[in-house]
């Protein structure tokens, strides 16, 4: 929602991760006082809630882009420059952990994503345009187990998920994900943290992916917040009730297509983009967030796959400049960031 070449797994792979205490430790290693215990679970939502809208309770999305042009290839056959003139997304997704101990938590997570797009494809040899109207549906659903110990006096944070996906046609894939994290360092001003990423998906490219979190208040109100290689911001609390944002996020598109030339073959589309601007979080009614976020997005590239190839085999794949855009956005999160304002 969510490897670096399959962003909607890697996403939610990084959102789990994320999920890492926010207390302070004694001397950077365990915390030694037993309501600190107590409360890590509670605590590691609530960091995660605090950095990305998806792990809340609830989270509903729209993202509008400018039109732009792009370069395409079908196998080893380039095909003229076409347009994009409408490319809009609505997304949905909520989480929910039933199950709330000192050490793990048990916990489901569902979403959806509605993507309408109107195309101008070049036909090759001077055949023209071909306006191209398609509408896609893409759902998951997920069981995250996430367990809390230590390893050489640190704590560490262990997570598996088990996700399916499909669109409002078929099922399609199962997928799994482990992760392990370190939290190095974790007190009032820096928290550093490393891990690694474990994908078990045919269709991915890269088994294993190294993360890192670093997240530091200076001493003027700005926060430096890093998770690589989901994200990088620079923030700062304004106003009364909100918070401004300025840095770079890793998001992706993926959803299921069908009947292409005739034929039954299923195939899924994957993109991976990069927003680089400025968010803007406010907080309404104490636990609801409005969101709004505008830049620029460059796609690194679109892929067209087969469903039992992976992302590095594609039969047709995109090159798009880069456009602008605006995404809006309102969260439910009972514990909202202002908690952390002081």
């Amino acid at each position: 929602m969510n490897n670096t070449k399959k962003a909607s797994l890697l996403v939610f792979g990084m959102l789990t991760i994320c999920a890492v205490p926010s207390f302070s430790q004694s001397k950077d290693g365990i915390p030694k006082e037993k309501k600190d215990s107590v409360n890590i679970s509670k605590k590691a939502v609530a960091y995660a809630a605090d950095k990305f809208a998806i792990v809340r309770p609830l989270n509903i999305e729209f993202a509008h882009n400018a039109p732009y042009k792009f370069t395409s290839d079908k196998g080893p056959n380039s095909i003229p420059e076409s347009k994009v003139n409408k490319f809009a997304q609505a997304n949905i997704s909520a989480n929910f952990n039933f199950l709330k101990r000192k050490n793990w938590l048990l916990g489901a997570a569902a979403g959806y994503r509605y993507v309408s797009l109107e195309t101008d494809l070049t036909l090759p040899a001077s055949a023209g345009v071909k306006t191209v109207n398609e509408d896609y549906h893409y759902l998951f659903s997920a069981v995250n187990f996430t367990y809390f110990s230590k390893l050489f006096n640190k704590r560490m944070i262990y997570t598996s998920s088990l996700l399916v996906d499909g669109s409002d046609q078929h099922f399609e894939r199962v997928k799994g994900l482990l992760t392990g994290t370190m939290v190095l360092k974790a007190n009032e001003r820096t928290k550093l943290m490393v891990g690694v990423v474990a994908n078990i998906d045919p269709s991915a490219q890269t088994p294993f992916i190294p993360t890192f979190s670093y997240e530091h208040k200076f001493n003027n109100g700005l926060i430096a917040d890093i998770v690589l290689p989901k994200s990088a911001y620079l923030r700062k609390y304004v106003l009364t009730n909100g918070r401004i944002s300025l840095g770079t996020e890793l998001n992706g598109t993926s959803f299921y297509v069908y009947d292409i030339d005739g034929t039954a073959q299923r195939f899924e589309y994957r993109q991976l983009d990069i927003h680089s601007g400025l968010m803007y979080e406010h907080i309404v009614a104490k636990h609801f967030i409005l969101t709004a976020k505008t830049g620029m997005k460059l796609t690194t590239s679109g892929r067209l796959f087969r469903k039992e190839d992976s992302f590095g085999d594609p039969v047709f794949q995109i090159s798009p400049d880069p456009t602008f855009y605006v995404n809006v956005g309102v969260s439910f999160n009972p514990s909202s960031f202002l908690a952390k304002k002081k």
